[in-house]
């Protein structure tokens, strides 16, 4: 039997990010049971069929390409190649992660990013508009082509169905396609202020991808690819990239158990619920949010002398200063939270005096 005990537990608890933990045990049991199948490679194995008619079932469509691969920054990174020709550009919040947070994976393959201000973490119709009328000395200029946004944002807010709307109306009066990221996609549509569902993102969006990595699987994302003509060649750009895994069958195993029923969902739900007790301790505490809790990400303005004090039995990132004594923390939940260590937290946050 291999030895589980090898590496004890980290004397901090994490709060750093939403993949700490491994996968939720139910993937691990499929992954298991599945193991000694002989499976056909890169994606066309029986598990990735299956995966593809589950999540087509609550796409509600199956007209869809559904591709397999396995980071996010692969995910945004094969899904604009296959949109753009060389000259053409993206639209992203200067806050969004193909900016900030992807060592310029857009950029590396030829396509120029332009950063827009984020408002509370989205962009706008009106803000997609300016960068438009700011880029049009062509063939001068990059040619904006595709919008970029995620969802939930990185700042955890959720877009509305009538914004969504907005956007994509203006990106077809404009010739753009709409992308989203998905990485958090689960916490989004789980979001007690949601009033989309996984078909109306599919309705309102060219191309997006479901988040794995974030939500109870090992590793992986599914993009899904509405329009048939980017669907037709989506493979060879994947395997371009070097992400036409030979194993794809661990991501069809992985996304065949989420979406067989409601699993992927219940387990953001569970993230969510995390973040809202967190968020619920900290401003009954009397501290401010930088942004409203409305998935599994925390953003609050703490004095440093909090903040080093948590530091003494939690890890989680100092996102920003504020001044010379307050500063920004972003504390990340998962469907693997541990209650007891949010009642630690919390315990220590109400109970601080400077």
């Amino acid at each position: 039997m291999p030895d589980a005990s090898i590496f004890a537990p980290k004397e901090r608890y994490s709060f750093l990010d939403d993949y700490s933990e491994g996968a939720h045990p139910q993937v691990l049991e499929a992954l298991v049971a599945s193991n000694a199948t002989q499976e056909t490679g890169y994606g066309n194995d029986r598990y990735c069929a299956a995966a593809r008619q589950h999540i087509r079932h609550h796409l509600g469509r199956d007209d869809v390409g559904i591709f397999f691969v396995p980071s996010g920054t692969s995910a945004n990174a094969i899904s604009i190649a296959a949109c753009l020709r060389p000259h053409e550009a993206v639209i992203a919040a200067s806050s969004g992660h193909v900016v900030t947070r992807e060592t310029g994976a857009v950029e590396a393959g030829g396509h120029k990013i332009i950063n827009v201000a984020p408002e509370n973490g989205k962009l706008t119709p009106e803000s997609i508009g300016k960068a438009l009328d700011d880029n049009w000395h062509y063939p001068h200029m990059a040619k904006p082509r595709l919008v970029y946004i995620s969802n939930a944002t990185e700042v955890g807010t959720v877009y509305s169905k009538e914004e969504l709307a907005a956007i994509k109306l203006l990106c077809e009066d404009k010739g753009l396609l709409l992308f989203m990221d998905g990485a958090r996609i689960g916490a989004a549509l789980t979001s007690a202020t949601n009033d989309m569902t996984l078909g109306d993102i599919v309705e309102l969006t060219d191309m997006f991808w479901i988040g794995g990595t974030k939500n109870g699987a090992l590793l992986g994302e599914a993009v899904v690819v509405k329009h048939p003509g980017l669907a037709e060649d989506f493979d060879f750009y994947v395997k371009q990239h070097g992400s036409l895994l030979a194993k794809s069958r661990i991501m069809g195993v992985e996304f065949a158990e989420l979406f067989r029923g409601g699993l992927y969902f219940d387990l953001a739900r569970r993230g969510n619920a995390a973040a809202e007790k967190l968020s619920r301790s900290i401003a009954g505490a009397g501290y401010a949010l930088r942004a409203a809790t409305e998935t599994n990400q925390v953003f609050a303005v703490l004095p440093l002398g909090l903040v080093k004090q948590l530091q003494q039995d939690f890890v989680f990132y100092v996102w920003e200063k504020c001044g010379a004594d307050w500063a920004v923390v972003r504390l990340l939940t998962t469907w693997a939270t541990d209650g007891a260590q949010l009642d630690k937290f919390n315990q220590t946050v109400l109970s601080w005096a400077p």
